[in-house]
């Protein structure tokens, strides 16, 4: 993805390629930072506000300042608008600050959407499992995110695309960037928020829209073995919206009907949220 715009909140816009991290940042130094990954519709940021939720529920984990919610709305717009593309990435960034300094730093990021998207949505994608223990930090989105991109690595250096992370006792969590899901009939499945795994926003949202297409939606404790068995698996994220599974490990999958519903309902929601409908 190509950095199309660039705002700090204490400055405001500044050039793509000048410095505006220290080194002894603690967020670089420590992993103390949180972060939101939004999708931008349109040129409107969609679930700004349940992004900017989560932001501030990631800091109080990490024991951060609470972000100034209404500064990052605004930094969001104008950088948005300085970056030219009405589809795009918004990133929120929010660091505890220099080494002893305590004066948090807020960054936003607007960035291209990867060029592959619509491709990788058309074949499927291929999962490795990867076992996974949780830390304490689990359900934050903290920058403190080298396991997840060490699993999607190994994932990657294994053919898949991306890696489905179980729990010890065999419980399906996650992926590193995304939430999981399966179809049984007209039921949809996904890992209940109890267990360590992140809120996504675009899950809340398909949780929203499942209904109005005819499917019930039941959130709870699923073994690897039930999911390889559904009719149907696909995963959600804010940037990747709905993505369907077509192999987990050695099990070969059907894509099905559920994703591309979803889908084209996630984006005819985003399209009103854009026009001020949502």
């Amino acid at each position: 993805m190509t950095l199309l715009a660039l705002a700090e909140l204490a400055r405001g816009l500044v050039p793509t390629d000048e410095p505006l991290v220290f080194a002894d940042d603690e967020g670089v130094l420590r992993g103390r930072a949180v972060f939101e990954t939004v999708r931008v519709y349109g040129g409107t940021p969609f679930r700004l506000g349940a992004h900017l939720d989560r932001l501030a529920a990631s800091a109080e984990r990490l024991r951060l300042d609470v972000p100034p919610r209404d500064e990052f709305a605004a930094a969001a717009a104008r950088a948005i608008a300085a970056g030219g593309e009405p589809d795009a990435v918004l990133r929120l960034l929010w660091t505890a600050g220099r080494e002893g300094a305590h004066a948090p730093v807020g960054l936003v990021l607007v960035s291209t959407l990867p060029p592959d998207l619509e491709e990788r949505r058309g074949r499927g994608l291929r999962l490795a499992v990867t076992q996974w223990a949780t830390g304490a930090l689990a359900g934050a989105k903290s920058t403190s995110y080298a396991e997840n991109m060490t699993a999607q690595d190994d994932a990657l250096r294994s053919g898949a695309d991306d890696a489905l992370l179980v729990a010890p006792d065999g419980a399906v969590l996650e992926a590193p960037t995304a939430n999981v899901w399966f179809r049984e009939g007209r039921t949809l499945h996904t890992p209940a928020l109890s267990l360590p795994l992140l809120a996504g926003v675009t899950r809340a949202a398909l949780c929203d829209l499942a209904p109005s297409l005819g499917y019930a939606v039941e959130e709870g404790r699923y073994e690897l073995e039930r999911l390889l068995a559904a009719d149907e698996v696909f995963l959600s994220s804010s940037v990747r919206e709905v993505m369907p599974v077509v192999a987990v490990g050695p099990t070969e999958l059907a894509a099905g009907t559920a994703a591309r519903e979803l889908q084209a309902a996630l984006r005819q929601a985003a399209a009103g949220y854009a026009d001020g409908d949502g």
